[in-house]
C-alpha cells in the first residue's frame, strides 16, 4: 500500500511592519482649512479644549473660540478617517505685510522674554515668519488606557451606541500633535517663510527635539497658562533634523497638502 503525502498549504511569510508613516495615514488625513465650514470646525474644536475643557477663555454662545489673530490665520485639521471627524487642529499666525500695527500673539505678550543674544526680530522682515499656536486635541483623542473603551459618539442621535477606537488606532493618537506640528511647518515652507516661532512648554520642546524639531529655546520662560517660553526654527531646520520615520511623515503629510494649496486663499474675516 503507497503512503499518502500530506499536502501543507504553504503559510505566507509575514508582512513588514507599517512604519509611523504608514499607520499615521491609515487613520487620519490632513486638511486644509480653506473653506468657512472648515474654519468653523477649527473653532469648535479649540473652543472644547481651550474654554470647556481648560477655561482658558471664556465660553462662547455660538460655542466657537475666535480671537484677534484669526484674522490673518491659516488652520490645519487631522480628520480620523473611519469616523469623519476632526482629531485636532492648528493654526499659523501670518500678519499681513502691509499693516505693521498687526501683530502674532508672541510679540503682543511675550515680548519682553526675548533672549536678543538668539533672536534679533528686527533681522526678519514682516512676512517673512509665523507663528504656530492653538493647537488643540479633542478629549476624546487623548483618552488613557484605563478610559480606552469608553465610546465616542460620533452623532449624538437617539439609538447611536458610539463608536470605540481600537488599540491600533489608540497607538497612533501621541502622533496626532506631531502630526499637526509637522502640517503647520509644511504651511510655513509653502509660504517661504524664514522662521516659525511658537510659545510652548519647555518640556514639550525636550520631546519634540527627540524626533528631531530642532527649536531653539528664544525667550525666557515665563508664566503664560503655565510655564511657557519661546522657541523657534528657521527654514533651514524646518525638516533637515527629522529622524526618518518622521520625515516620512512629513513628507507624507506634504504630499497631501500639496494637493490642496493650488493658492492659499486669505480668509476673509467677514465671511466667519
Amino acid at each position: 500500500m503507497g503512503s499518502e503525502t500530506q499536502h501543507v498549504p504553504r503559510q505566507e511569510e509575514d508582512q513588514a511592519p507599517l512604519s509611523l508613516a504608514e499607520n499615521f495615514h491609515k487613520y487620519f488625513r490632513v486638511r486644509f482649512a480653506n473653506t468657512k465650514e472648515l474654519r468653523q470646525a477649527v473653532f469648535k474644536i479649540r473652543h472644547e479644549v481651550y474654554c470647556q475643557e481648560l477655561g482658558w477663555e471664556a465660553q462662547k454662545t455660538d460655542a466657537m473660540e475666535v480671537d484677534e489673530y484669526d484674522n490673518y490665520s491659516y488652520y490645519c485639521l487631522l480628520e480620523h478617517i473611519t469616523t469623519k471627524t476632526f482629531a485636532g487642529c492648528i493654526r499659523i499666525v501670518i500678519p499681513p505685510v502691509n499693516d505693521k500695527t498687526l501683530k502674532t500673539p508672541f510679540e503682543d505678550h511675550c515680548l519682553e522674554s526675548i533672549r536678543l543674544d538668539v533672536v534679533d526680530l528686527s533681522g526678519y522682515s514682516r512676512g517673512s515668519f509665523g507663528e504656530i499656536s492653538r493647537l488643540a486635541v479633542p478629549d476624546s483623542f487623548r483618552r488613557r488606557r484605563n478610559e480606552a473603551n469608553q465610546p465616542f459618539i460620533v452623532n449624538e442621535i437617539d439609538g447611536d451606541v458610539g463608536y470605540v477606537f481600537t488599540e491600533e488606532e489608540r497607538r497612533n493618537f501621541p502622533n496626532i500633535a506631531i502630526g499637526l506640528y509637522l502640517a503647520a511647518l509644511k504651511l510655513l515652507n509653502s509660504c517661504h517663510h524664514d522662521a516659525a516661532f511658537v510659545m510652548m512648554e519647555p518640556k514639550l520642546r525636550r520631546r519634540l527635539n527627540r524626533f528631531g524639531f530642532s527649536f531653539e529655546q528664544a525667550g525666557d520662560v515665563i508664566d503664560y497658562h503655565g510655564d511657557r517660553a519661546l522657541f523657534y526654527l528657521p527654514a533651514d531646520k524646518f525638516y533637515a533634523d527629522l529622524n526618518p520615520e518622521l520625515l516620512e511623515l512629513y513628507h507624507g503629510i506634504s504630499t497631501t497638502l500639496d494637493q490642496q494649496l493650488k493658492m492659499i486663499p486669505y480668509a476673509d474675516p467677514t465671511d466667519r
